[in-house]
């Protein structure tokens, strides 16, 4: 049987990890209260905050799997350090940046230190605690990321109301540095030897995969799938076309290369099995609709109802309470009705969410608002927390592991296409159903660029006409948003629903291997 000598100080070392997830689960929300400050303040385009926020997801998914074996490798405190000195200094770099581009390249080192400390911080955890205190670390650490996520908007809209937007960025820094102080004096240092080396090839083609994809996705709306540039601007741009190929070239490779190495990063067999399949394809769809949603709702909350950033973070916790209500009673849920029943349910709730939010016009006003927001969190708690445990509960032990990964991987995917579709399409609508009768050609450019730059010149030009047809050309792409949103969670709940295994044992038919190695691994 296992043994862990108690470290003394295990449980301030367990603090200073808390502290350092809880910094990077609200900067994951923290930066959607800020965006419409942000365009207004940098004149950033709709693409462009694409960008801000898809820069850090892009690069997480693509280096979180490397970033653990790096660890495992090297030393995990060693890493773990290394990260959080590399998302302090890419928090130092966003709070001093004086344009757009130098913001998205911050977020971008941020989204590297993230991918070091996310996977290590668990990995530190078997060192530190015996197996009767384990799962009781495991739960504080899941908690403080998910706390992260009501406390983003929150703290990012009081800083925005008393300091300029970079002090969005400069939170982190205190923060960090807490982490590396305790890293250093409290954590033992631990490494695997004998876990596989790190793959460049495939972490290569990961990150320029999905960051062809994303371009493509972002890009669109703005330069068109031609092969020509609609503007001088757009001269020497990739074609988006070309990009969107590059991409489906790239994602082939690494499937290719992943299916032949021994000891595969990214382990795609695992995708042939049912339970582990559609469970990650039913938490990668929440992830979808979820990122995607907190993009577009807060230039709703602030540009169209006119509340102040500390005013959009408060009136994002109706959603917060619902996943705080469903994380409480999901698992008794799962217990009586099994888990293909409540992840269902629960997309189900979702879509509906979805599909009443896309009812929203210009005076249905915060209420109706707070109504659908909480459906929406009651649904995501229903479906992504029994979606992820049934996945990885469907897999032997040995298999846990890779996994684990995977999953997280498909997960930030899933956020990082929903930024981009939900965002460029809500930028498309918008840009289409806005009347500039009137104005100058460059005037009426820069107010199709974002609903918070057309209130900007609105208010230089004295047209109320204009704001008024920002607002509801804003509030309907948010309603195309959202349908695609409900129509993606519904397919989810059906997929679910017909190939969920009904319990987390079932097997698919034709993978008795697999079946084989879970009874093996529990002899």
């Amino acid at each position: 049987m296992e043994t862990v000598t108690p470290d003394p100080r295990r449980w301030w070392a367990l603090a200073a990890l808390v502290a350092s997830m809880l910094t990077l689960g609200f900067d994951m929300t923290i930066l959607n209260v800020a965006l419409p400050t942000m365009a207004a303040d940098l004149g950033a385009t709709t693409g462009q905050q694409q960008w801000m926020a898809d820069a850090y997801v892009v690069v997480f998914a693509a280096l979180m799997l490397p970033a653990g074996l790096l660890g495992d490798r090297f030393g995990r405190r060693r890493m773990l350090i290394v990260g959080l000195g590399i998302f302090l200094a890419g928090s130092l770099v966003g709070a001093l940046a004086g344009d757009v581009n130098a913001v998205i390249a911050a977020r971008a080192v941020m989204g590297v230190g993230a991918a070091l400390v996310t996977p290590l911080a668990l990995s530190v955890l078997p060192s530190l605690f015996g197996p009767d205190e384990r799962t009781k670390a495991v739960g504080i650490i899941s908690a403080a990321s998910a706390l992260g996520l009501p406390l983003g908007p929150i703290t990012g809209g009081w800083l925005l109301n008393h300091f300029w937007w970079g002090s969005v960025f400069l939170v982190n820094v205190p923060m960090a540095g807490i982490g590396i102080a305790a890293c250093v004096f409290l954590l033992p240092e631990t490494k695997d030897p004998a876990s596989p080396k790190v793959d460049i090839v495939s972490t290569a083609l990961t990150a320029t995969g999905l960051g062809a994809l994303i371009y493509a996705i972002i890009e669109a709306p703005t330069r068109g799938w031609a092969t020509f540039p609609h503007s001088l601007k757009d001269v020497g741009a990739p074609p988006v076309l070309a990009m969107l190929g590059a991409s489906v070239v790239l994602i082939a490779a690494l499937v290719l290369r992943e299916r032949r190495v021994e000891r595969p990063m990214l382990d795609m067999k695992l995708l042939a099995h049912r339970g582990f399949l559609f469970n990650t394809v039913a938490a990668t769809m929440v992830m979808f609709v979820l990122t995607g949603l907190l993009f577009v709702l807060p230039p709703y909350l602030q540009a169209v109802l006119g509340h102040d950033a500390l005013g959009t973070g408060i009136r994002l916790l109706p959603m917060m309470g619902g996943i705080l209500v469903a994380s409480r009673t999901a698992p008794p849920v799962v217990t009586r009705f099994g888990a293909r029943a409540t992840v269902s349910a629960g997309l189900v709730v979702l879509a509906f969410a979805a599909f009443l939010g896309s009812r929203t016009t210009v005076d249905s006003g915060y209420g109706f608002t707070a109504l659908w927001l909480s459906l929406t969190g009651l649904g995501f708690g229903f479906s992504l927390m029994p979606a992820m445990s049934n996945a990885l509960g469907t897999l032997p032990r040995d298999r846990a592991g890779s996994g684990s990964g995977l999953l997280m991987t498909m997960r930030q995917v899933g956020g990082a296409i929903g930024i981009a579709l939900l965002g460029s399409l809500l930028s498309g609508v918008f840009r289409d159903r806005l009347d500039v009768t009137g104005l100058p050609a460059q005037a009426a450019d820069t107010a199709g660029e974002s609903v918070v730059a057309a209130h900007i010149v609105a208010e230089r030009a004295g047209s109320a006409e204009l704001a008024a047809s920002a607002n509801s050309a804003y509030v309907h792409g948010m309603g195309v948003a959202l349908l695609v949103c409900g129509i993606a969670a519904l397919a989810a709940a059906l997929l679910a629903a017909a190939f969920l295994p009904g319990t987390p044992d079932a097997e698919q038919p034709g993978t008795p291997d697999m079946a084989a190695e879970r009874a093996d691994a529990r002899q």
